[in-house]
């Protein structure tokens, strides 16, 4: 038997020799596939097709026109088509509840997206990279949230306090989110929807050895999540619009308007320390330092970092109450005296070597709080006492 060579060889045994030709996809097609995919994660996730309609999420309506659109792009039906493995582009389609006559352009416009006038339909917009969509991968599939009843009203709350003016969603922007910010009762807006942080587990070490805790996140559109701390401030740092909501900020202390004739006193401000103290870290939310200012809160605070009365720390300013015809010092006096059973004991160098005992630290939530300036305002704080077991005010 003549010597076979190598490729027949390869023959013989059945491997197929013959060269696979890789398919290259133009950047149209890849965009095309790229918002395709967004479609068929948001089917997946809520087991219907998008749908039209301001009732519903500005993502849901941005998907609804984009599969219409594919729909109608025979290259893009033929270019989808092995990857259409639930049969979303032959489904039914879903009626549009917009306003009749709206072409796709005045459509997206009503969606408050500005359309390009040289575009046509083949051109998607606003479809993010391959690139952005697995970094988003990281953040967990959300899913429905059973008791979101529990949930709604404080939605509801957060929702009239921003058109109130009584909360502001800060604009995040390059300032850093840190990881004890995205703690239980603080308030998001991310991917354009609210975002509530309604429990965390304790904190672990990873395989990095970094530590990380997962928090349950409560979203406006009645989804939950369970995701990574980290994963969350990752979220938050690669979404340009979102933000920080505050804390409630209270109206001038003795009555909710200021009267022509009020002279303005100064400001109650409550703080939280960014301290990494293991102390401080720990009780984070309940550790505050209350105290009254005549100049602005942001001046007061502006050198906190190097300040012994603030940990030598940076601080995050959680409420406010503007004064009006009212001693600063006697009604500070009054405050700490009413918290005295709450005082935390605590001490830090100042840049000579000398020991600082700050006196307006106080292990206390921010709800006794609230309840001790109304009771301030309404003069009934004397006929109660904080009780440090209760974590509020009880009667004499």
């Amino acid at each position: 038997m003549a010597e076979l060579s190598d490729l027949e060889l390869l023959a013989e045994l059945g491997v197929d020799l013959a060269q696979e030709t890789t398919r290259s996809l133009t950047p149209l097609q890849e965009r095309i596939i790229a918002g395709f995919e967004d479609i068929q994660r948001f089917v997946s996730e809520h087991g219907r097709l998008p749908q039209h309609g301001e009732d519903r999420d500005i993502f849901e309506r941005l998907y609804a026109v984009r599969l219409d659109q594919l729909r109608a792009m025979p290259e893009a039906r033929e270019l989808l088509a092995p990857l259409d493995r639930d049969g979303i582009l032959d489904a039914a389609a879903v009626p549009a509840a917009s306003p009749e006559g709206l072409d796709d352009a005045a459509l997206l416009s009503e969606l408050g997206i500005a359309a390009d006038p040289g575009s046509d339909i083949t051109q998607l917009r606003h479809v993010a990279p391959r690139a952005e969509k697995r970094s988003a991968e990281e953040i967990a599939n959300r899913e429905r949230c059973a008791d979101f009843t529990e949930f709604r009203p404080l939605f509801d709350a957060v929702q009239a306090d921003l058109a109130a003016g009584a909360r502001q969603a800060k604009v995040l922007g390059q300032s850093e989110v840190t990881l004890a910010e995205i703690q239980p009762g603080n308030f998001f807006i991310v991917g354009g929807q609210l975002a509530y942080i309604a429990a965390s587990t304790e904190e672990f070490v990873t395989q990095y050895e970094r530590t990380d805790r997962r928090v349950r996140v409560i979203y406006d559109n009645g989804t939950e999540a369970s995701v990574l701390s980290r994963s969350f401030q990752k979220a938050l740092y690669r979404d340009e619009s979102a933000r920080r909501i505050t804390e409630q900020l209270a109206g001038p202390l003795f009555g909710s308007i200021a009267e022509p004739d009020d002279l303005e006193s100064g400001t109650i401000y409550v703080l939280r320390s960014k301290s990494s103290h293991p102390f401080v870290d720990e009780h984070r939310q309940l550790i505050h330092k209350i105290g009254v200012t005549g100049q602005p809160v942001a001046s007061r605070i502006a050198n906190a970092r190097n300040d012994p009365t603030f940990l030598l720390a940076d601080v995050e300013v959680v409420a406010e109450y503007r004064l009006y015809n009212i001693n600063r010092s006697k009604l500070e006096g009054l405050i700490h005296r009413a918290l005295a059973p709450a005082r935390l004991d605590l001490s830090a160098g100042d840049r000579f070597g000398k020991t600082v005992q700050p006196r307006e630290w106080f292990l206390v939530p921010l709800s006794a709080i609230d309840e001790l300036v109304t009771r301030i305002s309404d003069g009934s704080v004397t006929s109660f006492r904080y009780d440090r077991d209760q974590a509020r005010f009880v009667s004499e």
